[in-house]
């Protein structure tokens, strides 16, 4: 059983980190990919796994969910339950690092070397890291050719072997650097890394002089979106009118019982509902987070190095019949997807990541063909 469950979570990293998930391939719709609140819930109810979707847009709001979030209490889910994002999170933390560009608080193509805590550079260059080189904006598009400290199987064993060890930012990026030398120099080529946006939370920090989540929050305007069941996990109380957090799985391991440290400090750490998830979403592409419309457009910008096209900073990309959409998905079984062609938001969440192959034309679908 344990061999199952660990081979289960390192196929889901591998995923991760080879940047799968990112991918830009066409979708297109197909027998149970939901245009309408009717397909969608048709859709949703043919999984095998506790799953839910909200979607909005100018002409629609609907959504729907089955299964539980707490199979020992009876706790349903709904779109009001919070869930654990994790890469999610990284669109959030990628907008913070674009507001604080758009206040004039740090330039995007500045090298991270002085921004960064000083162990941490000392760490990096250490480890043959061209830190003098490596910008924020190569942070931000994942083309650092920064090692992946959660893609590597090796994580995971130490995860499991001690679940609720409470682990440190720099701990993470020590484990990275154990791993490997650079992937690439600065600015080649895309490869996913967590480790990257570990480093970003840190510059979070640094620059606001305030902790990675009260920034994210201020910066972000939580309160100011309606954002009412979102928390930063062990950094901030749950939400005071939040349900209880839902127990998200891969196969039969349940990832409330691993540490929350273990994807924390920047390339995860979000909890918050689907409604939440998706508001934010919409906010963002529609211009009510940023202050200037051209940060957007630094959002999405197109880079030169290999693999540009899957991803811009703290955004995937995915293509429906050709057109544009914009947004992330999350390891635990999460997703959230925007449509600038039909001005559509959708959500998604499947409580056991063995169904997010299924979840993920869903959501996608439901944003880019939703009327």
């Amino acid at each position: 059983m344990a061999l199952a469950i660990r081979s289960a979570l390192t196929l889901g990293l591998t995923l991760l980190s080879s940047g799968a998930i990112a991918s830009s391939v066409e979708a297109r719709p197909h027998s149970g990919v939901p245009v309408s609140q009717t397909h969608l819930a048709s859709a949703i109810e043919a999984l095998e796994c506790p799953a839910a979707v909200f979607v909005e847009g100018p002409q629609a709001r609907y959504g729907h969910a089955k299964g539980l979030a707490d199979g020992a209490t009876g706790q349903a889910l709904t779109i009001d339950t919070p869930l654990r994002i994790a890469s999610n999170t990284k669109t959030f933390v990628a907008a913070t690092i674009l507001r604080l560009w758009e206040d004039e608080k740090l330039d995007l193509d500045a090298p991270i070397a002085p921004l960064l805590t000083p162990q941490l550079d000392s760490l990096l260059r250490a480890n043959g890291y061209a830190t003098g080189r490596i910008t924020i904006r190569h942070l931000l598009s994942h083309s650092a050719g920064l090692a992946d400290h959660a893609g590597d199987p090796r994580y995971l064993e130490r995860v499991l072997a001690d679940p609720q060890h409470a682990w440190t930012r720099q701990e993470q990026v020590e484990v990275g650097m154990s791993y490997s030398r650079p992937l690439s120099e600065p600015g080649e080529k895309f490869s996913y890394s967590d480790t990257g946006y570990i480093l970003l939370g840190d510059i979070v920090e640094r620059v606001t002089g305030k902790g990675l989540a009260q920034a994210v929050r201020e910066l972000l305007g939580f309160g100011r979106l309606g954002l009412a069941t979102t928390w930063w996990e062990v950094l901030e109380p749950p939400a005071a009118s939040a349900a209880p957090l839902a127990h998200q799985f891969i196969g039969e391991q349940d990832g409330t019982e691993l540490s929350a440290t273990l994807d924390l400090y920047g390339g995860g750490g979000l909890v918050m509902s689907l409604h939440d998830l998706a508001m934010f979403t919409k906010a963002l592409f529609e211009g009510r987070v940023f202050r200037d419309a051209d940060t957007l457009e630094q959002m999405l910008w197109l880079g030169r190095h290999e693999g540009t096209d899957d991803y811009r900073l703290g955004v995937m990309v995915h293509r429906i019949e050709g057109k544009p959409i914009y947004g992330h998905n999350g390891f635990w079984g999460t997703a959230a997807w925007y449509s600038p062609e039909t001005a559509t938001v959708a959500s998604g969440a499947t409580l056991n990541r063995d169904c997010n192959a299924e979840l993920l034309p869903i959501v996608q679908t439901a944003a880019g063909a939703s009327r």
